[in-house]
Parts: structure tokens; C-alpha cells; sequence
């Protein structure tokens, strides 16, 4: 090799080292992560600043999400979801090392999340408490967890319920979950885990619609926003949220009457 050859070799090597090492080959590099005060969305979301990460391999109770407890009497679990990951965090700073984008919605991504002094995620403790089922993982690993939670009827685990992705998508027919949960008191049992008037959780005044028509755009329902022509006429909801971030996450649109004109 001549040396003009061999000196262009070493420079283009320098150069992809330098890429490497300023992070723009960011799809070979490691994953980013953040560290700051955190806001709890939900039961398994959490807000980094202006980025809100979900909690990989977990899936909890939606807010307006009603599951039976160990008397048989319903109670909010997803509020509890909530509460109980904000009481695992304190006012301790958290860390979350984002393990890649969220399939159904982009603008949030999966994250290995850990607070200040925790050698365990936050993941995995929301799921041994039991507020927590453990969903498809990208890097998470809260199988042993769960089993945990499962055998000792821990948190939502001592009643009875419904996954929470069955929730979001109205499957009123799925598996009942939970140890308190009675073949003999099947219909009566679903009737309160999907009950015709959904109470609206605190400040989460957005209304939700399981739509067919929705799916033209690839969603599976329409939220309403107050003030709109469409929110009076929306008695029954099907989904309450907190904000138009969170129903766009459950893959929700906002209705078309809600729009600005152009």
C-alpha cells in the first residue's frame, strides 16, 4: 500500500472513531439516559423534564382503570398505581436509561428507570409490590417479579381485574386476573370492572370514545376536549385522560370537530 493510501486509511479511521465517540453512530453506541426530578404520569409512566418515558417490561392500571379488591368492593387501582410509584420515588431524583421508542407511540420511549440510591429499578419494584403486570420487555427483566407478586396476591393481585391492555381496548370478554376472582360471579364481576358510567379521575377531564371509524386512521377510539361541539354529547365515555399526550398515547385522536379551522 502507498502512503498516500495509507495515510487517507488512517484519517477516514479517525474520523469514524470521532463519530463514534461524539455519539452521531448513536445506533451502535449505548442508550441515552437522563437524570432529573420526576414527575409520575401515571402507573407506569414518568416525566424526565419534557420527555415521559414508560417504564419498560411493566404495564400498570390505567387512572380511570376500576379493579375488585379482596372484599369484593371496587376501588380505583390505577390511582393507587399511580400513588404507589410516586411514594417508591420520594423526592429523590430518578435516572432512566431509555432502551428505544414505544411501538404504538412514538413520542415516548421505554426506559429502565432507577431512583436516586435504588439499586433496584423502579420497574421492577412497582411489580413485586404488585401494581404492576410485567408486559413484552425490550431490556427489562421483571419475570421473577411478577411471579412473586402473583404467588403472594400482592397489590391488584388480591382481588380481581383485567389486564390493562385489555382495558384500554374495551375487551369486556378477556381473562378475569387475581385470586379474589369467581367463576359464580362472572357477569357481575365484569359489570364492575367495565361499568357503564366510568367516573372521571381527579383533573383528567378529557373524554374518551372507542371508535370504529378511528381505526381509518389507525387509532381504536376519539377523544373529546372541553369546549368542544362533541364533549356534551359524549354522556358515557369510555376512557378518561389527563391530557391530550396521554390520549394520543393510548391511541386515541382528537375529534375532528375540536380542530381549529385553517
Amino acid at each position: 500500500m502507498s502512503f498516500r493510501n495509507s495515510f487517507a486509511s488512517a484519517r477516514a479511521f479517525a474520523f469514524v472513531s470521532f463519530l463514534a465517540l461524539s455519539g452521531f453512530l448513536g445506533t451502535t453506541g449505548l442508550a441515552s439516559a437522563l437524570t432529573a426530578a420526576a414527575t409520575v404520569r401515571d402507573g407506569n409512566a414518568i416525566q424526565l423534564g419534557d420527555v415521559t418515558y414508560r417504564l419498560d417490561g411493566v404495564d400498570a392500571p390505567e387512572l380511570d382503570q376500576v379493579c375488585i379488591d379482596d372484599h369484593a368492593d371496587p376501588w380505583t387501582c390505577g390511582i393507587e398505581a399511580r400513588d404507589q410509584l410516586a411514594k417508591l420515588i420520594g423526592k429523590r431524583s430518578v435516572r432512566c436509561d431509555d432502551v428505544g421508542p414505544e411501538k404504538s407511540f412514538g413520542k415516548r420511549h421505554r426506559a429502565i428507570c432507577t431512583a436516586e440510591g435504588d439499586k433496584t429499578s423502579l420497574n421492577e419494584q412497582l411489580v413485586k409490590l404488585g401494581y404492576a403486570i410485567a408486559r413484552e420487555p425490550v431490556k427489562a427483566n421483571v419475570k421473577s417479579a411478577a411471579a412473586d407478586a402473583k404467588s403472594t396476591s400482592a397489590g391488584i393481585w388480591k382481588g380481581c381485574f383485567v389486564a390493562p391492555q385489555e382495558f384500554r381496548t374495551g375487551k369486556k370478554d378477556g381473562a378475569l386476573l387475581g385470586a379474589a376472582c369467581r367463576a359464580d360471579r362472572d357477569k357481575e364481576i365484569r359489570a364492575a370492572l367495565f361499568p357503564e358510567d366510568l367516573t372521571m379521575p381527579p383533573s383528567c377531564g378529557i373524554k374518551g370514545k372507542l371508535a370504529v371509524r378511528a381505526r381509518v386512521t389507525g387509532n381504536i377510539g376519539i377523544y373529546h376536549l372541553r369546549g368542544c361541539p362533541s364533549y356534551p354529547a359524549t354522556t358515557k365515555p369510555d376512557r378518561w385522560f389527563c391530557s391530550e399526550d396521554d390520549a394520543q398515547a393510548a391511541g386515541f385522536r382528537k375529534a375532528y370537530n375540536c380542530r381549529r379551522p385553517k
